[in-house]
Formats: structure tokens, C-alpha cells, sequence
């Protein structure tokens, strides 16, 4: 499990303070009473509820990022019209067979959740796999919709203010209070009026297959992501790289990542608080002795042991530190990592003019007019099609013959993963550039800067 340095809980957070200064009346209360769950008994009522309910359910989950190793569900709000408000503590009982009975029972209705793919996963470790989702974010994205936050849509479409002020807190603490759960509660009360919202808009702008296309999508990258296997040397992905200039500091690197991973396991910590990466690249490169190690790790280490009030790392964990870090130095030359691997993935396209020079000049084009299509369609450029599905098509050569262009794009396009709905969109645009060898200039379409981390693929 790679670093959690990043919390889309405090970017949530972020954007419901830039919009705090709105008059829309504040929702402060849930307008369906919640009930809270946390034995076997009250789960069991809770199914059987949830069942005489009909139509969507709403579900959310609350997570610890930034402050466990796991990203599982430590809370799971689930609402249904007719079929009540429930918020389920995971943590207080286990209650696999009703979990299962749960998805059995309501695997074929729509489960309405906001940025799916941030919840799908900690539910399906408890066992909740549907076969319908309806995504409020991406909807809203693909509807062409300015801000697609939880909270500015209820604000937008519905008329009121969410409650955002806990969207930070680390939700493994226990107990959960009262003004978490309120908080919590609201996430779902929300969700099926702006399904409902954002459908129409769509379906109004003809947009709503393509939607249910990108929805049933979710669920399929989902299910083959938990089937892949990690993939090697993940700690080359540690931020602040660039830094690293010989085989010897990328080593030491590499043996403080492995020990602080595993000790994240451990302690079911985020790797970041245990030791940020910074810290981590500062070791790797620069000579320290036992004290003053063992200082700057107390210092910028988070680290909470909930048995203890002493605020410094347990000297065992400092010891396993400073053991790998001397270790690192003792590795012979012969066994140390190259500093820079091969890799499949593309160069980044600022630096295609020099590496694939009529390559850069069909991007170039092509970003032109998948931009220019965006705007027409009001839909997010990344939306309309995959940037990494655009960067592999242009990076290879087309065919001789220009009159096989549009078939070429159209297989290319299926055979990289693009769906129906965007391979009519973009083929016809995409196939009349790929004979471009004159790059447009940086004025015309900016994509020096366009990074495979910009864009969301």
C-alpha cells in the first residue's frame, strides 16, 4: 500500500470552506431520522427495514485516509425511501452473513453513491458488490456541471448548505460522536434528490447513456483492479524522487520505505505519519548519527499510540529505522538497484519533442481538437476521453495509407478501452490529425505541461 500523504476528505473539506461564504439555507439536520447500528440484533432489524423500503439506495462510507494504512469503511450510511436511515459501525460487531444477505437481497437495485470509486472498495471488503451504480460526481462531470463537490451540488440543485465542518476527522477514533454521526447522516439524506437532479439534466442534454456507460464502467475497472497484482518497486513513486541522484541513496530509500511500510501494516498507520516522505528522502541522501536520527524522526513523525501518552516513537520502531538505514550503506555495490528503470509507461509529452518528434506534433493537434470538442459538448476533456488512451494512440505510427485513418482510430481506440459512446464522438476528429507533422505552437493548445498526474485517467 503505496503513501496516503493525499485525503480527499480534507480536498472535500477545502472546497466547503471556499463556498461557506454562500446565503443558501443551511441543511443542519438530517431530514430522515438516522438510527444508529452497532450490534448483530440491530443490523438484522436494519436489513429487514431496509428491504420494505423500495426504489435506490443512497450508501456513503466514512474512511480514515491520511490516518490508517487501510482503507476500509469505518462507517457505512446507508438511506432508502420507505426503508429508513441507517448509520452502520463496521467496527463494533462482524456480521459477514448479513452483509452477504444484504447484497444478495438488493444487488440488482441502484446504489446511488457520490465518487464511487473512493467507496466501492471498502465495500466490497464488507461484501457489497452491486451490479448498478449511479455516480452523483461523474454525473454531474459528464453533465457539464461547474462544481460537482457533494456539498455544491446540494446547494446548486437542491437550494441548501450542507454541514461539512467534521469531512477531516479521523473517523477510526472511538466513540463516534454525536455531531459526526449528524454529519454523516446528511451525506446520504441528500443523495437520491440529487440522483434525481442530475439524471434529468443529463437526460435533457442527451447525455444520460453516456453516463450509464462511464457508471457501468466504474464497475468493471473496479472488479479487474481487485484482481491485478501490486506492482513492483513501489517505492519509486515515493514524492521528492528527483532528488535522489545515485544507486546508494536510491537504496537507502528503499530499505526505509520497506520497514516503514511494514510497520504501517502494523500499526494499521498511514505510512505519511509514521514518516512523511520528505523525511524519508532526507535520510536517503544525507549522513546522520543515532541522535540526531532519532531526533528528527520524534520530531516530524506522527505517530499515536493510543496505549501510551509518551509522544515519541516507541524506541523499537526507531531502532528498526536506524538498523535499515546503516544496512543500506553495508549493501554491496553489485546488488544495488539501478537508479532509473524501464518502464512501459510513455514519457511525459513535454519531452515527446525531443524523444518522438512527430508524435508530439499529432498530440498537439489532437489536444487542440479534443479540447474544442469539450467545450462544444460541455464535458470535462478528460471525461470525453481517457488522456492516456490519447497519449498511446498518437504515440504510435498510423498506417501508410491515410485512407485507413478512421478504421485505424476506431479499433485502436476499442482496443485501449475507450466505450462506444466515446469512440463516436472523437474518431472522426482524431483520425483527420494523425497525418499532422508540424506541431501546433504552445499559444494555439497548451499541453507543455500536460502530465499523466494532471488528468485523471
Amino acid at each position: 500500500m503505496g503513501d496516503k500523504n493525499e485525503n480527499p476528505d480534507q480536498i472535500e473539506l477545502a472546497q466547503s470552506q471556499l463556498e461557506s461564504d454562500s446565503q443558501a439555507p443551511l441543511l443542519e439536520f438530517p431530514r430522515e431520522n438516522s438510527i444508529f447500528v452497532d450490534n448483530v440484533n440491530s443490523f438484522r432489524k436494519a436489513i429487514d427495514q431496509l428491504l420494505s423500503g423500495s426504489g435506490e439506495i443512497a450508501v456513503d462510507t466514512e474512511r480514515a485516509s491520511g490516518f490508517t494504512y487501510w482503507p476500509k469503511a469505518y462507517l457505512v450510511q446507508i438511506y432508502r425511501r420507505g426503508g429508513g436511515l441507517f448509520l452502520i459501525d463496521p467496527v463494533a460487531f462482524s456480521a459477514p452473513e448479513l452483509w452477504r444477505e444484504l447484497n444478495e437481497k438488493t444487488q440488482n437495485e441502484i446504489w446511488i453513491i457520490h465518487a464511487a470509486t473512493q467507496d466501492l472498495p471498502s465495500l466490497q471488503e464488507l461484501g457489497i458488490k452491486p451490479n448498478k451504480v449511479f455516480d452523483t460526481e461523474l454525473g454531474a462531470r459528464i453533465a457539464g456541471l461547474p462544481r460537482v463537490s457533494l456539498g455544491a451540488l446540494t446547494e446548486s440543485l437542491l437550494g441548501f448548505r450542507l454541514a461539512k465542518e467534521h469531512s477531516a476527522v479521523n473517523w477510526s477514533n472511538r466513540p463516534l460522536l454525536e455531531q459526526w454521526l449528524n454529519y454523516a447522516a446528511l451525506d446520504v439524506d441528500v443523495l437520491i434528490d440529487l440522483k434525481i437532479e442530475v439524471e434529468n439534466i443529463l437526460a435533457q442534454a442527451g447525455k444520460l447513456d453516456w453516463a450509464e456507460a462511464e457508471f457501468a464502467n466504474i464497475l468493471k475497472n473496479q472488479n479487474s483492479t481487485n484482481n491485478k497484482e501490486k506492482k513492483s518497486d513501489p517505492w519509486r513513486k515515493t514524492s521528492g524522487m528527483h532528488k535522489i541522484r545515485n544507486p546508494r541513496a536510491l537504496t537507502t530509500l528503499r530499505e526505509l520505505w520497506l520497514v516503514r511500510d511494514e510497520l504501517a501494516k502494523e500499526y494499521d498507520l498511514a505510512p505519511g505519519r509514521l514518516l512523511p516522505d520528505d523525511l524519508l528522502i532526507e535520510f536517503s541522501i544525507k549522513d546522520f548519527n543515532l541522535e540526531k536520527f532519532t531526533e528528527l524522526l520524534n520530531k516530524r513523525s506522527r505517530f499515536s499510540n493510543p496505549s501510551s501518552s509518551n509522544k515519541n516513537l516507541p524506541i523499537s520502531i526507531s531502532k528498526k529505522f536506524y538498523q535499515s538505514y546503516l544496512e543500506s550503506k553495508e549493501i554491496p555495490e553489485s546488488e544495488l538497484p539501478p537508479l532509473r528503470v524501464s518502464s512501459d509507461e510513455l514519457p511525459p509529452p513535454k519531452l515527446w519533442k525531443e524523444k518522438n518528434r512527430l508524435a508530439y506534433a499529432r498530440f498537439s493537434h489532437a489536444r487542440a481538437v479534443m479540447l474544442e470538442l469539450s467545450s462544444e459538448l460541455n464535458i470535462p476533456v478528460e471525461n470525453l476521453l481517457s488522456p492516456k488512451i490519447l497519449r498511446d494512440l498518437v504515440w504510435e505510427e498510423p498506417p501508410a495509407d491515410k485512407n485507413n485513418y478512421e478504421t485505424y482510430t476506431q479499433n485502436k481506440l476499442r482496443e485501449l478501452g475507450a466505450r462506444d459512446w466515446q469512440r463516436n464522438l472523437v474518431t472522426e476528429k482524431i483520425s483527420a490529425i494523425l497525418g499532422e507533422t508540424t506541431e501546433l505552437k504552445k499559444e494555439e493548445v497548451e499541453i507543455e505541461n500536460t502530465e499523466v498526474s494532471d488528468l485523471q485517467s
